[in-house]
């Protein structure tokens, strides 16, 4: 089947959907007020709380939710053959992601941009209040670690990439200094100095790679484990206009910028999907993906169609940015469609692959024994490439990069330019997954005061510079100590559970917020059924998973984690439950949107920095 196929039907689909579901959710489900000041100005300090131009803050929003998850999984998800994961990413990206992050994000900007584990502890009690902060600040530590390792292992002796994404920090510096300080408000000029900068340092990246100056910023693992974390904890720590919302904004001019490249090459050249509708493997038994095609394709495409992650950015940065309440819906609607649609690219430029190309990259050799006829041709392609082996190069970024560059070779006059095409989907994969690491850290860093504020208020208020550090530190640490232990070979696994998890919770706590808000409480349907859907598949593959690590040799870390979290989320979805039903009857009362004074939030973000 000619691939523009699925880009036409998935651009018609994601229109509609904003137009006229998104419509509805902003009008009916969770009205937007544009003359209600936000969060951003009623606290606002110059540090966490910001007024942020709509684009810019949705460069930011975006960049934060896109990380690994609409590239790598689409492209994990299309042992399947491509029509499980296209059906996923189209409704799911509809009815269940963009939901979710909109509602989400709308009720942490209605609440003065709070965390969801304190909207839970305001909405459901402070039980389910807790249990949701623990497995918040576990699940976006693992997330954190599995995606550093994601960059490390694709920036590993890589001179261009590293060149490239070194050169974005001083820019993103430059554009916040410049928008905030220098010539404030102008964001065009900001944006075009940024641009032009960022092109220079792509173009850049290939010949100073090639030169002298190449051998320093070819970095090893080791030194990526630590230039990582540093990395992140400077941007925890820093105002969030200096560096870490620049940045992402910056970012995300190169990640559309590819995306809509990968979208055009598609149209011109387009590639017939060499992989099927369905393959033998989904009933099981894969060597990409173990499991059946569900549960399983809903936890292998995660940010492309639904993500627990999202939650945490849309009610962690971006809610206390947010300048005019009528930007929740492209932030939160909008982006999670855009985000659907690259998963959408990822999903074709990994079935344009040969099934037994494709299959020969991307699964353990130990579990796929290709012929010597396919392998001879994987080597010619690694040849032209300028790798010495695509065999067994698991995890999805490689088999990405050469879909992609396979696409851009069939474009006029690109024929010889394999190679280029190839490192440069490299680089652009590493630069997608680093700007939710950032992000992610000092999400976690908020979660992190929330909850040892409780024990001494000053590590609470992100005004005092110890706790900030401190807290900062704490995270960074945590998911260094994974990323150099090697724990996370043993986490990653059930990451996509413990995702998908939270993923439930939130969808959960927005159900309760219609139920409690909204004019009608039907209106609630909207995010109670996809909590259905997601509550019974999440179930079902956590237990799938624990049997399975508990047949024969017992992986006690990995039960103990996914039953633990699995006993959390019930936790959490069965407070929720109590609360549908005192609501329904009649016997409680919504709590007011303004925070109580002494809220452990507005302790955490106030005006001045002290000593």
């Amino acid at each position: 089947m000619p691939s523009i196929y699925l880009l036409l039907i998935a651009l018609c689909g994601f229109a509609l959907a904003y137009r006229y579901y998104g419509a509805f959710m902003a009008t009916k489900v969770a009205v937007l007020d544009a003359n209600r000041p936000t969060p951003a100005h009623a606290q606002r300090d110059g540090r966490d709380y910001h007024p942020t131009n709509r684009w810019v803050l949705f460069g930011h929003h975006f960049a934060a939710i896109a990380g690994a998850g609409p590239l790598v999984g689409p492209v994990l998800a299309a042992q399947y053959g491509y029509l499980p994961g296209a059906l996923w990413i189209l409704i799911g990206a509809v009815f269940a992601g963009a939901v979710h992050d909109y509602i989400i994000l709308y009720a942490s900007v209605r609440n003065r941009g709070e965390s969801i584990s304190r909207i839970a502890d305001r909405y459901l009690g402070s039980v389910a209040g807790w249990c949701t902060a623990v497995a918040v600040l576990f699940i976006i530590i693992v997330a954190l670690a599995g995606l550093a390792m994601v960059v490390v292992n694709a920036l590993n002796e890589s001179a261009w990439g590293v060149f490239t994404i070194a050169c974005s920090i001083p820019i993103a510096f430059l554009m916040g200094q410049w928008m905030y300080r220098i010539r404030p408000g102008r964001i065009a000029e900001a944006s075009a100095i940024g641009v032009v900068l960022l092109l220079i340092g792509v173009l850049a990246g290939n010949p100073v790679s090639q030169s002298s100056f190449g051998s320093w910023l070819r970095l090893s693992k080791g030194a990526l484990e630590i230039a990582l974390p540093t990395y992140g904890f400077i941007a925890a720590v820093l105002p969030v206009w200096m560096l870490l919302c620049p940045r992402d904004y910056l970012s995300t001019y190169m990640k559309l910028g590819t995306v809509a490249l990968l979208g055009l090459g598609i149209f011109i050249v387009n590639p017939r999907l060499a992989m099927p509708a369905t393959t033998a493997f989904i009933h099981g038994g894969g060597p990409v993906v173990p499991g059946p095609v569900w549960p399983y394709v809903c936890l292998t495409i995660a940010c492309g169609a639904i993500s627990g992650f999202h939650g945490l950015i849309g009610s962690g940065t971006s809610p206390k940015m947010i300048s005019n309440e009528l930007d929740i819906k492209p932030i939160g609607f909008g982006a999670m469609l855009v985000e659907g649609f690259v998963g959408m690219l990822a999903l074709v430029a990994a079935c344009t692959l040969l099934p037994e190309h494709y299959f020969a990259i991307n699964a353990d050799p130990t579990h796929y024994h290709a012929s010597a006829q396919v392998l001879q041709q994987v080597s010619q392609t690694a040849t032209q490439v300028g790798e010495q082996s695509l065999v067994g190069r698991t995890g999805g970024s490689v088999t990405l990069a050469v879909g992609m560059a396979q696409i851009f070779r069939g474009l006029p006059g690109m024929s010889g330019m394999m190679s280029y095409w190839y490192h440069f989907a490299i680089m652009f994969e590493a630069l997608f997954i680093l700007t939710t690491i950032d992000t992610g850290t000092r999400v976690a860093r908020f979660i992190l005061q929330e909850m040892v504020g409780r024990a001494y208020a000053p590590l609470g208020r992100g005004t005092w510079l110890p706790g900030v550090l401190i807290t900062s530190f704490a995270v960074t640490y945590a998911w260094f100590f994974l990323l150099r232990g090697g724990t996370v070979a043993t986490i990653w696994p059930m990451f996509g559970i413990a995702n998908q998890l939270l993923g439930t919770i939130a969808l959960a706590i927005g159900t309760t917020y219609i139920l409690q808000r909204s004019a009608k409480r039907t209106y609630a349907l909207t995010t109670f059924v996809p909590f259905l859907f997601m509550v019974v598949t999440v179930l079902t593959s956590g237990v799938q998973f624990t049997l399975k690590v508990t047949a024969g040799p017992v992986d006690y870390v990995k039960a103990i984690l996914t039953v633990a979290m699995m006993i959390l989320s019930v936790i959490v979805c069965g407070a929720c439950l109590l609360k549908w039903k005192q609501i329904l009857l009649g016997q409680c009362e919504p709590p007011c949107e303004h925070e109580p004074e002494g809220d452990l939030m507005a302790l955490a973000e106030g005006t001045e920095v002290s000593d």
